[in-house]
């Protein structure tokens, strides 16, 4: 009795598989699907504290955690939705509401296969590197990165004119970084923004003009935080090299406004190791009587791949044209170095 029992569940069990895959044939319907990662690190600055002021990774001579970051996404018909949700240091430092979790939360409709249209709250179409280690060679991040957008909620439309060129336009909500308009911001050196205004523009142009070579020129500008032109653009020159660039240059809101560039050169030297640099120039625009401010930074990154799991030691060495960190005695100086070894999981 129990082997026919058993006989029936298998049969029973195939029969709903069969059929399920029979439903995803004929509606096109795709399965969900989930992604993510979870990190961590060791950091030591030389300076004996947290010393660099960009982004994530602040803990000073500690095995410490980065996130937890889990994505679903599915598509029915024209119509999907992406909802990812984040959990940790990182997590909370780079989103508005530390306890929403939330990263992305937006949806999309199909209007025809080169026409989208797509509402929420979105990570940014501005810069290189993103929030998620997972997607990023580099574990610590770019002045480019800290200083700019992280996430615009929003409405916009995608031209797809081809493979090679497509055109997003949208119009988001007043500042950067929030889940809804109903905050007040007083720009510092700027006019009064009041709440509740969706009156940010955005636009993106995707080129590939040749095979391996992706380039992206974006544009976001808006009363309260300013304007920014970004260019981001990657070239698989071959195989073993990559180069990468990001430039942008912001302005329009008080004290907020810089320029600058990043170079990406990485060369695979074996199936499993990678080595990379990232050599940026950041310059913080003079604002009345406060002068400009720059800053050169070398990071010499390697990856160490084992599967899904990734290892990533990094040596990071910044100066600055002023006196802008601090030695071990707490006395200004104008140098800061670093070196972290971090592990990212993807799945």
């Amino acid at each position: 009795m129990k082997k026919l029992l058993l006989l029936l569940l298998t049969v029973s069990a195939f029969s709903l598989a069969s059929k399920a895959q029979d439903t995803i044939k004929t509606t096109g319907d795709a399965p969900l699907v989930i992604s993510g990662s979870v990190d961590a690190y060791y950091k030591y600055d030389f300076s004996g504290h947290n010393n660099i002021p960009t982004s994530f990774a602040t803990d000073q001579n500690s095995f410490s955690i980065g996130m937890v970051d889990l994505a679903l996404k599915k598509k029915v018909g024209k119509a999907s939705f992406v909802g990812e949700v984040s959990f940790g240091p990182r997590s909370d430092q780079s989103i508005p509401v530390a306890t929403n979790h939330i990263q992305n939360l937006y949806v999309s409709y199909d209007v025809t296969s080169s026409f989208n249209l797509t509402m929420g709250y979105m990570a940014t179409f501005i810069g290189y590197e993103v929030i998620s280690p997972a997607g990023n060679f580099n574990y610590s991040t770019s002045y480019l990165f800290t200083n700019g957008p992280f996430q615009n909620a929003g409405a916009k439309a995608t031209f797809t004119f081809s493979p090679a060129a497509s055109l997003m336009v949208g119009v988001f909500n007043d500042q950067w970084n929030v889940y809804s308009t109903n905050v007040a911001n007083t720009a510092p050196g700027g006019p009064a923004v009041l709440p509740g205004r969706i009156n940010t523009f955005g636009a993106q142009l995707m080129l590939a003009p040749v095979k391996g070579w992706t380039a992206y020129l974006n544009v976001a500008t808006g009363p309260a935080s300013g304007t920014i032109f970004d260019v981001t653009t990657a070239y698989q020159i071959t195989d073993a090299f990559k180069l990468g660039l990001n430039g942008a240059t912001k302005s329009g809101n008080g004290a907020a406004n810089y320029s600058g560039i990043a170079l990406y050169p990485q060369i695979a030297v074996d199936k499993a190791v990678t080595l990379g640099l990232r050599g940026e120039y950041f310059n913080f625009k003079a604002v009345g009587t406060t002068p400009s401010s720059s800053i050169t930074a070398a990071t010499f990154t390697a990856n160490i791949k084992s599967g899904p799991l990734t290892f990533i030691p990094e040596v990071r060495l910044d100066n600055g044209k002023n006196a802008i960190f601090t030695d071990k005695n707490g006395v200004a100086t104008k140098s800061a170095s670093q070196f972290l070894l971090a592990a990212v999981y993807a799945f």
